[in-house]
């Protein structure tokens, strides 16, 4: 066989075996929120061990920057 072959043939193999997917159920978007959350959570303390790491921890600026004149 070659691999055009197997390759056909492994699709159709596949296309008789899958499962249809069902509609979105409500479930579907409670994961996707819990899971976009938990992402977002532990790349903030990812960055935050990082910056705690590296021994500058990031603070708000609590006054304007100062302009950089003289260029």
């Amino acid at each position: 066989m070659s691999i055009l072959e197997i390759a056909l043939a492994s699709q159709i193999w596949a296309r008789r075996h899958e499962k249809r997917r069902q509609a979105f159920d409500e479930s579907d978007g409670l994961k996707i929120l819990s899971r976009t959350a938990f992402a977002i959570v532990g790349f903030t303390l990812l960055i935050a061990g990082l910056n705690a790491a590296a021994g500058r921890p990031q603070v708000v600026a609590q006054h304007a920057a100062p302009v950089v004149t003289g260029r």
